[in-house]
């Protein structure tokens, strides 16, 4: 099965950010029509209808693992056997990171190394390197780390197809291979981890949003970049959703994750239209200078989508936003250190390892908000428990 790639970031400007929502998934005959993209425009070569029926399913599926420990939980399990890759420890593992370029993954990556620090009595050393957001750095690393005796090689690609090889050549060797965050077009690994994905994330925001706004409202659709390929199944998810309630989408408009540009659309948009009645966005990052563009000008801010970066969330809250936060949340870099050390226990792994999504609602908003951490701490981080909370990640 060619595994489902799950894209975070391209370029050093990408900033993205699972329990379930109550929005049922859409059945196949009911999307057919609303794929096709006839009020948002073409739908994205990207859009994959037997992908988004599934994550939209995932979404209402009831997780298996540590009711506590989100990190460990598998949505739908698949096991498989990894009792070839059994050896004694302490252990030597390897990761090779697409980049460090972004507040999620500084939080991320903080996670992961805090993860590592709490397993120290099973992991004897730990070798990161980062490859700057470059394909052929990233590229040259995995072959450099195949002979530096790595017990276990885990992956989060820069881009998928360009490292699909260098992946296959790490599984060719002999190594047990985790690829998380971002996948590759192999079946390789042992397993790819990551969280629901794009379509679900896109489609909680786009449903909440449309539900909220006024009949017949317009909407301004804020994106990072295209060509991103979980952007764009964020993108095509939320085209469906909005397309179904027949919103006026005014604007679909790049920020390229600059507060500054995502400021000055957002107020050229409502000089243009008097009022914007729903804010749609791909990524949460830029989410509260589109909150103030609205102050500025001196009008009410929409029904609109964040993401749970403690900044939004803050504002959120004292703005008593009318918003919601879908996630594609940073504990996900946990679970690669502890599935590498089950495989090298020889013990069964879920391949793929599908996390859950959790999404940040009026409701639940005052447990994810913590004002002690920093504006750009995601909330998603599960990093409570782990060794040097709260300062390591200051």
């Amino acid at each position: 099965m060619r595994r489902t790639i799950s894209v975070l970031a391209a370029v050093s400007l990408l900033v993205l950010a699972g329990c379930a929502t109550d929005e049922p998934a859409a059945s196949p005959s009911a999307t057919a029509s609303a794929a096709e993209g006839a009020g948002t425009g073409e739908q994205s070569k990207f859009f994959v209808q037997a992908d988004y029926d599934n994550e939209l399913a995932l979404l209402d599926v009831a997780p298996t693992g540590p009711a506590d420990k989100p990190w460990e939980q598998v949505l739908n399990p698949k096991m498989v056997d990894t009792a070839k890759f059994k050896k004694n420890g302490p252990h030597k593992v390897c990761f090779s990171n697409a980049a460090l370029n972004n507040p999620w993954r500084q939080v991320g990556f903080k996670t992961m190394l805090a993860e590592v620090d709490a397993q120290r009595s099973r992991i004897s050393e730990f070798v990161h390197v980062d490859a700057e957001g470059k394909d052929q750095k990233q590229i040259a690393d995995i072959n450099d780390l195949l002979g530096k005796k790595c017990d276990a090689l885990i992956v989060s690609p820069n881009t998928t197809a360009t490292l699909t090889p260098a992946v296959e050549a790490a599984c060719k060797a002999g190594l047990p291979v985790i690829v998380f965050d971002r996948g590759v077009n192999t079946t390789c690994p042992v397993t790819f981890i990551n969280p629901v994905g794009g379509y679900g994330f896109g489609h909680v925001g786009a449903e909440f949003v449309s539900q909220k706004m006024k009949p017949g409202g317009k909407l301004l659709a804020l994106r990072i970049l295209p060509g991103v390929d979980v952007l764009e199944t964020r993108w095509s998810a939320a085209k469906i959703a909005l397309d179904k309630a027949k919103v006026d989408v005014v604007g679909v408009e790049f920020t390229d994750g600059d507060p500054a540009k995502t400021k000055k659309i957002v107020n050229d948009y409502i000089q243009r239209y008097g009022t914007i009645d729903g804010v749609w966005m791909d990524a949460g990052a830029v989410a509260v200078a589109a909150v103030e563009a609205f102050q500025d000008a001196g009008k009410p801010v929409p029904p609109m989508n964040g993401e749970d970066q403690l900044d939004f969330l803050k504002l959120w809250k004292d703005k008593n936003l009318t918003a919601i936060a879908p996630t594609y949340p940073t504990y996900q870099w946990r679970t690669p250190v502890i599935a590498a050390l089950n495989i090298l226990d020889g013990k069964q792994v879920s391949s793929p390892w599908k996390l859950p999504q959790p999404t940040i609602t009026q409701d639940n908003l005052d447990r994810y908000l913590d004002t002690s951490m920093p504006p750009l701490h995601y909330a998603m981080c599960g990093c409570t428990d782990l060794p040097g909370y709260p300062q390591r990640w200051k």
